[in-house]
């Protein structure tokens, strides 16, 4: 589950450790990066899409035909 507190604490220490540090500015893209990438793993895909498929019982192939979402 998304957890924006966590990010914006995440965030918060990145910056700080920027003006403490004098980091580079490729220092603070890449740990943003990372930052922002292990966020979005930690999203949650919520059942529910809507699918189509075709074939047999024990054969099926498909896609979704709806918009999913996160939490």
């Amino acid at each position: 589950m998304l957890n924006q507190e966590s990010l914006k604490m995440q965030l918060n220490g990145l910056l700080q450790d920027c003006v403490k540090n004098e980091r580079t500015h490729d220092y603070f893209a890449g740990e943003l990066a990372e930052i922002i990438t292990n966020y979005i793993k930690t999203a949650t895909v919520n059942a529910g899409i809507p699918v189509a498929t075709t074939g047999t019982a024990a054969s099926q192939t498909g896609a979704t035909t709806g918009t999913g979402t996160l939490s």
